[in-house]
């Protein structure tokens, strides 16, 4: 389970997956109205956590890793 929680999103991922969170849910609010844009909170939130359970069942990493010296 700890791997599917994984910090697996990497910057440029995280900072998409908030845009485009915020821009389904400005569609409850906003515009057509529709409860469709509840979906946004699935992109908003593993942005912000920075952590994707499908990226980890699939063993995807967008996520550098630190080359040590």
């Amino acid at each position: 389970m700890e791997k599917i929680f994984a910090d697996n999103v990497g910057p440029i991922d995280r900072v998409i997956r908030v845009i485009l969170g915020f821009a389904l849910l400005a569609l409850v609010f906003f515009g057509p109205h529709t409860p469709w844009g509840w979906i946004g909170l699935i992109p908003l939130v593993t942005g912000l956590i920075g952590a994707c359970p499908i990226y980890g069942l699939l063993g995807i990493s967008t996520k550098r890793i630190a080359r040590q010296l």
